[in-house]
């Protein structure tokens, strides 16, 4: 099935820390804006409204996984 993978949908046991981040740390707000925006190239290339070839398309899977590591270790951490 093609989905979003919405952050939130990912790590629900940390909504309010992420939504508290977002609203005020700067670097964590660039972090999941990036990974929002890559999750939604990725979304409209699985449903036929980009095109991009097989190879580029898994580059960018293997970096939104990058991304949500990036995220939940900011989660962590702070």
């Amino acid at each position: 099935m093609i989905t979003k993978h919405p952050i939130y949908q990912d790590f629900p046991e940390y909504a309010d820390k992420i939504k508290n981040l977002y609203h005020n740390n700067d670097e964590f707000q660039v972090l999941l804006h990036s990974y929002t925006e890559l999750d939604e190239k990725i979304y409209k290339i699985e449903k036929d409204e980009e095109l991009a070839m097989d190879d580029e398309l898994s580059h960018l899977r293997k970096d939104r996984v990058f991304l949500k590591d990036e995220i939940y270790t900011f989660l962590k951490n702070s």
